[in-house]
């Protein structure tokens, strides 16, 4: 009798990137240094964020934290892809790979709630500005961050307990770039009825639920504005909403195109390329996003680049 809760499987072995040999030093360089300035990037808004005490307001506490889920979302897939890039040592062990697809659903997931939260935060600003500091104070964001963290680490420990009791028996090669759950339970010789009954129902509500409260948000933003228009106010909320909204664009859209706007018919070379926008392409861009055009962030930025010039002459006299 097969036992159900054992895999055969000791290790997966990743396919990665359709290229061919002779490309594989330049896309080697060009994900490296798209990974180096994912983490560069969002570790020095964090930094920024700690270091100017004008920045400890609620958004850039939410800012901070997107920042950190940014790096480690990168974290958990990149570095293997670029090692078996580098080496073409495909494989990757049962428990690493459980382990990354762990980590995976848990930061998919707190991007979606962290980008709600963030949306709720401009609606109180723009809405209720009055009552905006009553509203959200400093335990209210701490909540709304630790819930989010407790709530995305279940979402991801149920995932990975009812794939972890799943058998692997024959084929372990994985079609894509990291240990995906979709692919792997194609891979499974089990009953994955449950499996799927799961992502449709649980992990449908985990995604719907941030998704309408960052539409929600935006609803009651524009209707607050549309009641008195006026091309300042129309500006100002353009200018305090825009960088969210083009993150929430390139988040949502990439993880539609993946998941949803792709089919069976879909080769899996263009699902694979999908998957790096939302994997290495969007978390590099946030930084750029939210900083280029913020005034505080470019103040931050000047400010710290001040005190570093000063303390190199201070210790060159």
């Amino acid at each position: 009798m097969r036992q159900e809760n054992q895999s055969s499987v000791s290790e997966f072995l990743l396919l990665g990137l359709p290229i061919r040999p002779e490309q594989r030093g330049v896309f080697f360089a060009l994900f490296l240094a798209m990974y180096l300035t994912t983490v560069l990037g969002n570790l020095l808004i964090i930094l920024l964020i700690r270091l100017d005490s004008r920045l400890h307001t609620p958004m850039y506490f939410f800012l901070s934290h997107l920042a950190f889920a940014d790096v480690s979302f990168s974290s958990v897939t990149v570095p293997k892809m670029l090692w078996n890039m580098q080496t073409n040592h495909k494989s990757i062990p049962y428990a690493g790979c459980i382990s990354q697809m762990y980590f995976f659903i848990l930061l998919v997931c707190l991007d979606n709630f962290l980008l709600a939260v963030m949306a709720y935060d401009r609606y109180v600003a723009i809405c209720q500005p009055l009552h905006y500091t009553t509203i959200m104070r400093p335990e209210l964001c701490v909540s709304l961050v630790a819930g989010s963290w407790l709530f995305c680490s279940l979402h991801s420990l149920l995932h990975t307990l009812l794939l972890a009791r799943l058998s692997f028996c024959g084929d372990n090669t994985i079609p894509h770039l990291f240990c995906d759950l979709t692919t792997l339970l194609n891979l499974s010789c089990s009953d994955i009825s449950l499996n799927e009954l799961v992502i449709f129902v649980e992990g449908g509500i985990l995604v719907i639920l941030p998704l309408s409260g960052i539409l929600g948000s935006y609803i009651r933003i524009w209707t607050t504005v549309l009641r008195d228009p006026s091309a300042k106010k129309f500006f100002k909320v353009l200018s305090t909403c825009g960088s969210h909204l083009l993150v929430v664009a390139l988040y949502y859209g990439t993880i539609a195109e993946v998941y949803f706007f792709s089919s069976s018919s879909t080769s899996n070379n263009k699902k694979i390329i999908a998957s790096v926008m939302y994997m290495v392409v969007t978390p590099m861009l946030n930084p750029f996003i939210y900083s280029l055009r913020n005034r505080d962030m470019k103040r931050a930025l000047e400010t710290l680049v001040n005190r570093a010039k000063f303390l190199m002459s201070k210790d060159s006299i």
